[in-house]
């Protein structure tokens, strides 16, 4: 009775331990990391190419539905904050590289992009 008792303690961490909440879609993969994407960034159009990016990103044309509110910076130097990007047009010169695809639910977040260098933003 009291070596029953002792294999039950025993057990007893396996069977009050949480299970794993599963993660949301866009999420399993990377999580909120694409608040961290700023610099230079090549958008990939081609297909072909799709498994060399780093990301899969959906070009929203309203603001109000966007996970981030991106500035397009002209110069590469001062692409140096959350949110505020300089499109290269070369891939060799991009800090990150992501694919641009016409389906949202693809899409591991979504990018609008505003003329306005303060208003760029991450959402949560």
């Amino acid at each position: 009775m009291h070596l029953l008792f002792i294999f039950w303690i025993a057990l007893l961490p396996m069977f009050n331990s949480p299970a794993a909440a599963p993660a949301a879609a866009g999420e399993t993969r990377f999580g909120r990391d694409y608040c961290d994407i700023y610099g230079s960034v090549y958008l990939e159009r081609d297909p072909k190419y799709k498994n060399t990016a780093s990301r899969i990103v959906f070009l929203n044309e309203e603001e109000a539905f966007a996970n981030m509110v991106v500035y397009r910076e002209n110069n590469k130097l001062f692409a140096d904050g959350r949110a505020i990007w300089f499109v290269t047009p070369t891939k060799a010169f991009a800090d990150h590289i992501l694919y641009v695809t016409d389906q949202r639910h693809q899409a591991d977040f979504t990018v609008y992009f505003t003329d306005v260098r303060s208003s760029a933003t991450c959402r949560d």
